[in-house]
């Protein structure tokens, strides 16, 4: 079947996809087959490596706990993350050049910046400026260079999804007499969630994966700190390395997978409801009045204007 972004392919195209498939099916059955045997040659294949892993002491005394501390991490970042980047993103489309300038400065000064530099930096301000505990310490930084960097980047996709949106839904907005936070929190933020949500999600992997970085540095115990510590109990650098790996995709994975299951949910009630989700969808008008109602007093919060508004 044809679209927009391709032709279907003819049969010398099929036949030229074939082996294209075998060919990267056999390179990459020999990268495995050189992997195996470099590993056989150096004995990491020996049994005495692995057998930790079928034991529950490796699992109690260093996986899980640092599995725990790196989830830990992670959930309190994306909470306090996905907010602010939200306000951030909402706040550099203001009328307000004053609010749009402060927003914008925030949002470049942090993304322009490592978030490993951001994690030590708040170390360092917690032990000269905070009686935080230094078991706690290594926590505070990693979530603090987790939220300033990550917020950032949220915010500009939260800025691009909703100006992916047709004009025309804050022009209805308008027309039946919602005020400019309503049309915001109301009309535009539900349907550019699920426009953002890849966006959103491959972000929240990478909160996942970044909290690494405070083991490496400030020896906060997450699961790649963990996996040094077991490694050097049992010397099985290589196999301990395979293993952690295995349980970052395994996460990361459940993730993307709920991800995809709540934006195929988004779409269906959107389609169900008659929502725009894009130009080309022609809009429901009961729904429209459904969704808009007759309007009110209640605002979006002071000093918060939006561009492109149509005459009134």
């Amino acid at each position: 079947m044809s679209s927009v972004l391709y032709d279907t392919p003819g049969p010398r195209a099929k036949r030229r996809n074939v082996l294209m498939s075998i060919v990267f099916t056999l390179l990459l059955v020999l990268l495995l087959w050189w992997v195996w045997q470099k590993m056989d040659d150096k004995n990491q294949l020996e049994w005495k490596l692995w057998e930790p892993f079928t034991t529950g002491e490796a699992w109690t005394t260093y996986l899980l706990p640092g599995l725990g501390d790196t989830l830990k991490a992670a959930a309190i970042s994306m909470v306090i993350a996905l907010p602010l980047g939200a306000v951030f993103g909402i706040a550099r489309m203001s009328d307000h050049a004053w609010v749009r300038g402060a927003a914008g400065t925030v949002v470049e000064f942090f993304r322009a910046i490592p978030v490993l530099l951001l994690m030590l930096f708040a170390n360092e301000f917690y032990v000269r400026s905070t009686d935080i505990s230094s078991e706690q310490r290594p926590l505070y930084a990693v979530v603090t260079g987790l939220v300033l960097y990550n917020a950032s980047v949220l915010a500009e996709v939260v800025r691009a999804g909703i100006l992916s949106l047709p004009r025309g839904q804050t022009e209805a907005a308008y027309a039946v007499g919602l005020r400019k936070g309503q049309t915001m929190t109301s009309i535009l933020l539900p349907q550019a969630v699920t426009a953002m949500l890849p966006a959103i999600v491959s972000q929240l992997v990478v909160i996942v994966k970044d909290t690494a970085l405070g083991g490496v540095m400030l020896g906060f115990t997450e699961l790649l700190n963990s996996r040094s510590t077991l490694a050097a109990n049992y010397a099985n650098v290589i196999p301990s390395f395979i293993v952690v790996g295995i349980i970052y995709i395994i996460v990361n994975f459940i993730l993307t997978s709920f991800a995809s299951w709540l934006e195929k949910r988004l779409r269906r009630s959107k389609k169900s409801t008659g929502a725009v989700l894009g130009e080309d969808t022609e809009v429901n008008p009961a729904a429209v009045g459904g969704t808009f109602g007759t309007g009110g007093e209640g605002g979006g919060p002071s000093g918060f204007t939006f561009k492109d508004k149509p005459p009134r």
